[in-house]
């Protein structure tokens, strides 16, 4: 678990990091390398979420040496799946990543959402319904890995 006290924002304990997949972790179905090596550095102090429609069919095989928990939404209704999905987890001991439309209930339901802008970019309403906003992925996990960033982005 990370905690951390952010005057003026709480106090945190997130248990869960959730990532949105294409277009917040990966690329064309692909992730970085360093971007891999940072999650599996974060999953030894919580657990790693991976939420994903697949569309590149390619996440099982891409993710296939690692412990993150995997789960492909299935059908319409993607931005519904990704908020139920937080809450069954437990939505105030999670943080999540994402840069699309259908991220933005998760980002809300958390207790802390951040939007990320990768090369796809990222929709006006995920930035609206963050916490925190970064330019990569690997600036968002490092928030993680070195709370004291997250502190000073978030204290009032």
């Amino acid at each position: 678990m990370i905690q951390i006290d952010i005057p003026g924002f709480g106090s945190i304990a997130v248990r869960y990091a959730v990532f949105d997949y294409n277009g917040t972790l990966a690329l064309n179905g692909r992730v970085k390398k360093r971007t891999l090596r940072l999650l599996k550095e974060l999953q030894h102090k919580i657990e790693v979420h991976i939420l994903t429609a697949d569309t590149f069919g390619m996440v099982r095989k891409i993710l296939q040496n690692t412990q993150f928990k995997i789960h492909i939404l299935e059908g319409e209704g993607e931005s519904e799946q990704k908020g139920a999905y937080v809450e069954k987890l437990g939505a105030k001991q999670a943080i999540a990543f994402g840069n699309g439309n259908n991220d933005v209930l998760m980002l809300k339901k958390v207790r802390v959402g951040v939007a990320v802008i990768k090369e796809e970019g990222c929709s006006r309403d995920a930035i609206s319904a963050a916490d925190v906003v970064v330019n990569d992925i690997d600036q968002g996990i490092q928030l993680l890995l070195n709370p004291l960033r997250l502190k000073a982005s978030l204290r009032f």
